[in-house]
C-alpha cells in the first residue's frame, strides 16, 4: 500500500490504538513519518542496521591542513545492531502461552540513536549517515537458532518484557490476517478500483468479526459448563478394600428352534 495511503488511513481511524507493529524492515522515512505523528511503534530491522550509542556527542573535526571543518560529526562510528547486542545481557521471557505451552525466547535491549539521519562525509569512512532519533534497540534468539532484530520508540524507562510484548503483538493481527485470506478470501478480490477492494475488504472484515463474537460466545459457554464430579475417597477408604468382585459373563447362544423329524 502506498505511503500517503497508510497516513489517510491511520488518520482517518478512529478506532487507531496508536501503536504500529510490523515484523519486516521498513523504510527510515517510515519510521520517522510514525514518531512525527505522536504514534509508538517497534518494527523490524535486519541485524546490519547501524546504530549509534545513546550517549554520542557530536564534535567538529580538526582539519589537518586546508580550510577548517564547518560540519560536525560523531565521536563515535556506528556499528551494526548484531554486534551491538553481542555484549548486552539476554534474559529467557515467556511472552504468551501456546498451545504446547509458554512460548519462550531470549530477549535483550539497549538505548541507542539510529543511523539514519542525514549523508555526510565523515573521514576515511566515506558518506555515512549522521545519528537520528532515540530508540531502542531489541535482539531476539529463538529455540530453532534463528536471531531477529527490532527497533522501538517506546519510552526509555520500558521494562524489557514490555518491550517483548509489543514485539510480540503483532502476531494477533498476522493470524487475523492469515484467517481472512484462507478462510474468507480476502485475497479473491480482483478487481481494478480503490473503491471495490475498499468494500471487499470491509466485508470479510465484517464476517471475520461475526465469527469471532461466535467463536467467543462459545468459548464462554464453555468454560461455564461444570465437569462431572468425580468423588474423591481418602487413603484407606473401606471402599477400596471391599470392591465387588467381577464376574465373566458367558454368551449363551439361544436355543434352536423345534423341528419335527420325517
Amino acid at each position: 500500500m502506498p505511503t500517503k495511503r497508510i497516513w489517510t488511513a491511520i488518520g482517518s481511524s478512529s478506532a487507531f490504538d496508536g501503536s504500529f507493529t510490523r515484523s519486516t524492515p521498513i523504510s527510515a522515512p517510515f519510521r520517522q513519518g510514525l514518531s512525527e505523528r505522536g504514534l509508538t511503534w517497534a518494527v523490524g530491522v535486519g541485524g546490519t542496521q547501524k546504530v549509534y550509542p545513546v550517549d554520542l556527542a557530536l564534535i567538529c573535526p580538526v582539519a589537518g591542513r586546508g580550510r577548517p571543518r564547518k560540519n560536525h560529526v560523531p565521536d563515535a562510528k556506528s556499528v551494526s545492531a548484531e554486534k551491538t547486542l553481542a555484549t548486552a545481557p539476554w534474559r529467557t521471557l515467556s511472552w504468551r502461552r501456546g498451545t504446547k505451552g509458554p512460548l519462550k525466547a531470549r530477549f535483550a535491549a539497549v538505548r541507542i540513536k539510529v543511523a539514519d539521519g542525514p549523508t555526510q562525509r565523515i573521514g576515511d569512512m566515506g558518506q555515512q549517515h549522521l545519528p537520528g532519533e532515540e530508540a531502542w534497540l531489541i535482539g531476539e534468539h529463538r529455540s530453532n537458532g534463528e536471531g531477529k532484530y527490532y527497533l522501538s520508540n517506546l519510552p526509555a524507562d520500558t521494562s524489557l518484557k514490555r518491550l517483548a510484548g509489543a514485539i510480540k503483538a503483532r502476531w494477533i493481527r498476522e493470524q487475523a490476517h492469515q484467517q481472512l485470506k484462507e478462510e474468507l478470501g480476502l485475497d479473491h478480490f480482483e478487481g481494478r478500483s480503490w473503491t471495490g477492494l475498499h468494500r471487499h475488504a470491509l466485508m470479510t472484515m465484517i464476517a471475520y468479526a461475526f465469527l469471532q463474537s461466535r467463536r467467543l460466545k462459545q468459548a464462554k459457554r464453555e468454560k461455564k459448563k461444570p465437569g462431572p464430579a468425580t468423588p474423591a475417597h481418602p487413603s484407606g477408604h473401606p471402599r477400596d478394600y471391599h470392591r465387588r468382585p467381577r464376574t465373566a459373563t458367558i454368551n449363551t447362544m439361544s436355543a434352536l428352534p423345534p423341528t419335527t423329524l420325517f
